[in-house]
C-alpha cells in the first residue's frame, strides 16, 4: 500500500500557520469524504431498495402466475399446459425470491450498515474534536490576549502567577484537543479506505452467493479477487491497529513535558539568548492603530525571508510582506504600558511597526536577528560569522528607551556625513586588483564614484527659480522626443551601485571586475545607500529617470554603449561601458554598475534590441524584417514579455522610495 500523509504530533503544539496550513488540507480531505460518504449512502441505499423492490415484485409475480388459474377467462379452453407451465415458472420465481430476500439481508448487514457505522462514528467523531479544537484554541487565544495586557509599570506578580496558570492550562487543553484532531484526522486516512473496499465487498459477495445458488456463472478467478481484497482489507486493519497505538504513545510522551514548555517567559531572570540569528519565526502581538489615540494589538505569526519580515495570518496558505528589513534599525520601546516591544525604523528614520513579544528571550532574539539582517552586505560568504561581527551592535539595541531620538544607529551616517556623501564628486579609492589581469582592465587604484547624479530633491532645490512642481504629485513633464519616435520604450527598476574609469571595452570581462571593485569597495568603506531609478531604454538613449518627480537624472547615447553584461553568479547585477568623447578629441571609457530588480540579462536584452534597431533602421528592408519578428504594441512599438516581477505593474508614480540601503 502506498503510504498515508500524516499530521505530525510534534508540531501540534507549537500550532504554526504551516501547520494550520496542512491542517486545512485534512480537514478539507474529511469534507470532502463526508460528502462523498453521503452520496455513496444513497447510492447504496438506492441498490438496497431496488433489491428489496426485487423481492416484493417476484413475490408478486410469483402470485401472478398461480392466478392465472383462476381467471375466468371466456376463451379459456387448453389453457392446462399454459397453467402447468405457469406453476412451474411460479415455483423457480419462489426458489429466486427466496434466493433475493437472503440477498437483500446481506446487502444490508455487508453493504449498508458499515458505510452507517463509518459516517455516524468515525467523521461524525472528527467533527466533533474538530469543534473541542476550534473551542481551545478560541480560549487558548483570549487567555494569551489577557496575558499580554498584563502592566509592566504596576506588575502584581501574584495576578501574574493566576494569569500565567490560566494560559499554562489553555495552552495544554489546546495541545490536548489538538493532539486528539490530529490522532483522530491521521485514523480517518486508514479508515477511509477501508469504509470504501468494506461495503463493495460485502456487495460483491452477496451477489456471488446469489448467483452460485442460482447459477455456476462465476470462476475461480473471482474467488481469488475476494480472497486478496480480503487480504488487503485485514492488512490495512492491522497497519490501522498498529498506527493508531503508536499515535497513542507518542501522544503520551508529548503530553509528558516539562511545565515551562507551556509557561510563557519561564526562564526571565536568565534567558539564554542566541544573539547570531540569521532567521527568525513566532507569534508576535501587532499595534494597529484604529483612530487618533486609540491602538488595537493582534497576534500573529511572523517569520524572516531573506532580508523581509512576512507575516501569515491563521488559514493563510501563504506569508505577506510586511517591513523590508534592508538597513533597517530595530531596538526595544515602552508601548503602553506593554511588555517586551520593539519598533523597526525605516531607512529614512521613519518609525515603522510595533511589535510585541511573549517572552524576554523572545523579545531579545527578535531584536537581534532583525539587527543582524537589516546590516548585510552584499556577496557575503558566511553571514553566521558577519551576525557574530555585529553582535556587539546587536545588544546596543535591547535596552528599552521611549525616543527614537535618544539612540543613534551606529552603523548609519550622521547628518552630515549623509549630505556630504551625496554630492557628485564623491569618491572613493578602491583597493589594488589581487591578479595581474586586472591591471590590463582597470588602471590600479581607479577612484570610484557611487552616486551618479544629484538625489531629485537636492536637483530641485538648487533649480527652484525653475518649473513649479504640481503639489497633486502629478508629473506635468512632455516627453521627451526621443521616446516619441523610439520604436522601443522599455522600463526597468535600478538601483545605482557606482561607476568608474576602465581602459578597454573589448570584452565583458572588464565588467565583471567593475562589479567586484564597486562591491568589494562599498564593503571596505560601509557605503549601504543605493540611489533608486527608472532605466528607460530606449532605441536611442539609455536614460535614469527619478521615480517620484520623473527628473531625468543621467541620459547615455545607446550608441556610446560599447559593452554589457550580466553578471554570471548573481543575476541581478548588470553593468556596462560607455564612451564619452573629450574634449582634446580623446575618449573616455566608463563602467557602470547597477543592482536589478529583475534579471540583467532581461536588461542586456532590451539593450541588445535597442541596438538591433538602430542597425536596422539603417535599411528599410532589414527593419522590416526586424518588426515582423517581434510582437509590436498597438502603436508599433516594440513589446518585451515577463520584463518585470509579478509585483511591479509598470508604473513609474508607485514606486514610492526614492532611496534604499545595501
Amino acid at each position: 500500500m502506498p503510504a498515508v500523509d500524516k499530521l505530525l504530533l510534534e508540531e501540534a503544539l507549537q500550532d504554526s500557520p504551516q501547520t494550520r496550513s496542512l491542517l486545512s488540507v485534512f480537514e478539507e480531505d474529511a469534507g470532502t469524504l463526508t460528502d462523498y460518504t453521503n452520496q455513496l449512502l444513497q447510492a447504496m441505499q438506492r441498490v438496497y431498495g431496488a433489491q428489496n423492490e426485487m423481492c416484493l415484485a417476484t413475490q408478486q409475480l410469483s402470485k401472478q402466475l398461480l392466478a392465472y388459474e383462476k381467471q375466468n377467462f371466456a376463451l379459456g379452453k387448453g389453457d392446462e399446459e399454459v397453467i402447468t407451465t405457469l406453476h412451474y415458472f411460479s415455483k423457480v420465481v419462489d426458489e429466486l425470491n427466496l434466493l433475493h430476500t437472503e440477498l437483500t439481508k446481506q446487502l444490508a448487514d455487508t453493504m449498508v450498515l458499515p458505510i452507517i457505522q463509518f459516517r455516524e462514528k468515525d467523521l461524525t467523531e472528527v467533527s466533533t474534536l474538530k469543534d473541542l479544537f476550534g473551542l481551545a484554541s478560541t480560549e487558548h487565544d483570549l487567555s494569551m490576549a489577557k496575558y499580554s495586557r498584563l502592566p509592566k509599570k504596576k506588575e502584581n506578580e501574584k495576578v501574574k502567577s493566576e494569569v500565567a496558570k490560566e494560559v499554562a492550562a489553555a495552552r495544554r487543553k489546546q495541545h490536548l484537543s489538538s493532539l486528539q484532531y490530529y490522532c483522530a484526522l491521521n485514523a480517518l486516512q486508514y479508515r477511509k479506505r477501508i469504509a470504501m473496499m468494506e461495503p463493495m465487498l460485502g456487495y460483491a459477495q452477496g451477489q456471488i452467493n446469489f448467483f452460485k445458488k442460482g447459477a455456476e456463472m462465476f470462476s475461480k478467478r473471482m474467488d481469488s479477487l475476494l480472497s486478496d481484497t480480503r487480504t488487503m482489507v485485514q492488512s490495512i486493519q492491522e497497519e490501522s491497529e498498529a498506527e493508531v497505538e503508536k499515535m497513542q504513545l507518542s501522544q503520551q510522551e508529548l503530553l509528558s513535558v516539562d511545565e515551562s514548555v507551556y509557561t510563557p517567559d519561564f526562564d526571565v531572570a536568565a534567558p539564554a539568548v542566541n544573539r547570531n540569528l540569521i532567521q527568525k519565526a513566532g507569534y508576535l502581538n501587532l499595534r494597529n492603530k484604529t483612530g487618533l489615540v486609540t491602538t488595537t494589538w493582534e497576534r500573529l505569526y511572523f517569520f524572516t525571508q531573506g532580508g523581509n519580515l512576512m507575516c501569515q495570518p491563521r488559514g493563510a496558505v501563504a506569508g505577506g510582506l510586511i517591513q523590508d528589513l534592508d538597513n533597517c534599525s530595530v531596538m526595544a520601546v515602552d508601548c503602553e504600558d506593554r511588555r517586551y516591544c520593539f519598533q523597526i525604523t525605516t531607512p529614512t528614520g521613519k518609525p515603522g511597526i510595533t511589535l510585541q513579544a511573549e517572552s524576554k528571550k523572545e523579545n531579545e532574539e527578535w531584536i537581534c536577528a532583525i539587527n543582524n539582517i537589516s546590516r548585510q552586505i552584499y556577496l557575503t560568504d558566511n553571514p553566521e560569522a558577519v551576525a557574530i561581527k555585529l553582535n556587539q551592535t546587536a545588544l546596543q539595541a535591547v535596552t528599552p528607551i521611549t525616543s527614537f531620538g535618544k539612540k543613534q544607529d551606529p552603523s548609519r551616517p550622521s547628518q552630515n556625513r549623509k549630505h556630504s556623501g551625496s554630492e557628485n564628486d564623491k569618491m572613493v579609492p578602491n583597493t589594488p586588483a589581487k591578479v595581474s589581469d586586472a591591471d590590463q582592465l582597470i588602471v590600479p587604484g581607479t577612484p570610484i564614484q557611487f552616486d551618479i547624479v544629484l538625489p531629485a530633491t537636492e536637483f530641485l532645490d538648487q533649480n527652484r527659480s525653475g518649473r513649479r512642481t504640481n503639489p497633486f504629485g502629478e508629473s506635468a513633464d512632455e516627453k521627451q522626443p526621443d521616446e516619441e519616435d523610439s520604436l522601443l520604450q522599455q522600463m526597468f527598476i535600478v538601483r545605482f551601485l557606482g561607476s568608474m574609469a576602465v581602459k578597454t571595452d573589448s570584452t565583458s570581462e572588464v565588467i565583471y571586475e567593475a562589479m567586484r571593485q564597486v562591491l568589494a569597495a562599498r564593503a571596505i568603506h560601509n557605503i549601504f545607500r543605493m540611489t533608486e531609478s527608472h532605466l528607460m531604454v530606449t532605441s536611442k538613449t539609455l536614460r535614469l529617470i527619478d521615480p517620484q518627480t520623473q527628473v531625468t537624472r543621467a541620459s547615455f547615447e545607446l550608441t556610446s554603449v560599447t559593452q554589457f553584461a550580466a553578471h554570471q553568479e548573481n543575476k541581478r547585477l548588470v553593468g556596462f561601458i560607455v564612451r564619452v568623447p573629450e574634449s582634446a578629441g580623446e575618449e573616455s571609457l566608463s563602467a557602470y554598475v547597477f543592482e536589478s530588480n529583475t534579471e540583467g540579462e532581461k536588461i542586456c536584452y532590451a539593450i541588445s534590441l535597442g541596438k538591433e534597431i538602430i542597425e536596422a533602421q539603417k535599411d528599410p528592408e532589414a527593419l522590416a524584417q526586424l518588426m515582423l519578428s517581434m510582437p509590436l504594441t498597438s502603436n508599433g512599438k516594440f513589446v518585451l514579455l515577463n520584463d518585470q516581477p509579478d509585483s511591479e505593474d509598470g508604473n513609474p508614480n508607485e514606486s514610492k522610495g526614492a532611496e534604499s540601503e545595501a
